[in-house]
């Protein structure tokens, strides 16, 4: 459709109108670049939650309640002994752990800070198998220790406190010195990297014995898991004296509740990501005006390459290609700047505790952005391409 002369034609007429083209570019650029760092970091929070249900993860089952404010703000629910036997006796629950947390004062010379503390017994670990992470300094908890293990944070100076803390140092929580077993590796955000893990017994000497369970963590067999969930709500509701419908909390699994943030996150992502598309479509409009006042100034020069056998389909060829080569530069350099954005934005993000909002690449990626790109371009041409074509050559002689 079009040969190498044509095609060094429309490159020196790009170059010959440097400003509308820069301009054309430069629309379609942002677009692209918009879409790229959107499209990289949603990827990057997909590719984070099949890290997570992917893991060791996939068993288990978590209680928590219906409650209002934030986690651990609700006081007037709880689970009790009892609800948590209800659950280990459920057929098919492998086993079942009670889970305590509270809000703590932690101070480190006259400087507070709150966080959550959690404790758990060590000898059933499923708080930090749903975690999926090991100790990375340290050791994990035993039972009978009166220690604390830190997440990640307290490591670094000036993220929580202006000193970091060390092993076998003393930290202070609600006036009380514990000392540090060990550090949690990086989950990924600062809320999980601060937080502190005890014992149930250190929890109970904290709060003198008034506490109770706030979640239920159950290993469940995955071959019947959705039947194992259905059996946990049943013996519960029969434990606390619920009528079906009336629960005051919630039963899912954790295939289920990645799901939900999965639901979310699609969500989130399709409207941004629309934005961006409306981003495109503007350029894509200003790209067919340009290549439309672009024909309107060259109708003498189609009327003289008509005059000298070009054909139609030449004609066509020559402003679909100007408007797809256009579209192909604003592809590359927005990819280009694309990359460049949420490479910085995602070393800044991993700098601030947020490790887990890193974008991700693929191939298809980049070579979508850029397809996408000209192919805005070429459709943007193709009715000023259509319009050139059409040009009566006598016509076009005599036009002024």
């Amino acid at each position: 459709m079009i040969n190498k002369e044509s095609i060094h034609y429309s490159l020196r007429n790009l170059k010959n109108r440097k400003t509308r083209s820069f301009f054309t570019l430069f629309s379609i650029m942002m677009g692209i670049m918009m879409i790229f760092i959107f499209i990289s970091f949603g990827m990057g929070l997909y590719h984070y939650i099949d890290e997570i249900s992917s893991g060791s993860s996939t068993d288990k089952i978590i209680i928590q309640p219906k409650g209002i404010g934030g986690m651990g703000m609700d006081t007037t629910f709880s689970f009790s002994e009892d609800d948590l036997k209800a659950v280990e006796g459920t057929s098919g629950v492998y086993e079942a752990t009670g889970i305590y947390f509270k809000v703590v004062e932690v101070t480190q010379d006259k400087k507070l800070f709150y966080t959550y503390l959690f404790a758990y017994d060590p000898n059933k670990p499923l708080l930090m198998d749903i975690y999926d992470i090991d100790a990375y300094k340290g050791r994990e908890l035993k039972s009978g220790d009166r220690g604390v293990m830190l997440g990640y944070n307290y490591l670094v100076k000036d993220t929580i406190f202006p000193k970091a803390y060390s092993l076998n140092s003393n930290i202070e929580i609600n006036g009380n010195k514990y000392r540090i077993i060990g550090f949690y590796e990086p989950i990924g955000n600062p809320q999980d990297d601060s937080q502190i893990y005890v014992t149930n017994n250190v929890m109970k000497e904290l709060f003198d014995g008034n506490i109770s369970y706030n979640w239920i963590i159950a290993k469940a067999d995955t071959s019947k898991i959705d039947q194992v969930e259905s059996d946990i709500e049943r013996n519960l509701r029969k434990e606390r004296g619920l009528e079906k419908g009336k629960e005051d909390f919630f039963v899912q699994t954790f295939g289920e509740l990645i799901e939900s943030y999965s639901n979310i996150l699609n969500i989130v992502i399709g409207f941004i990501i629309l934005i961006a598309f409306i981003s495109i479509l503007v350029s894509a409009v200003n790209t067919a005006n340009t290549m439309i006042t672009s024909v309107i100034e060259r109708i003498r020069e189609i009327g003289i390459i008509k005059s000298i056998g070009g054909t139609n389909s030449e004609i066509f060829g020559i402003f679909l290609f100007e408007s797809s080569f256009l579209g192909f530069i604003a592809g590359v350099v927005g990819v280009g700047f694309g990359w460049l954005f949420s490479f910085i934005g995602g070393q800044i993000l991993a700098s601030l505790g947020y490790s887990f909002l890193a974008p991700y690449y693929s191939f298809e990626l980049f070579f979508g952005c850029i397809f996408f790109a000209v192919l805005t371009g070429a459709v943007s041409g193709v009715i000023p391409a259509i319009k050139a074509m059409r040009i009566n050559p006598i016509r076009a002689l005599r036009y002024e």
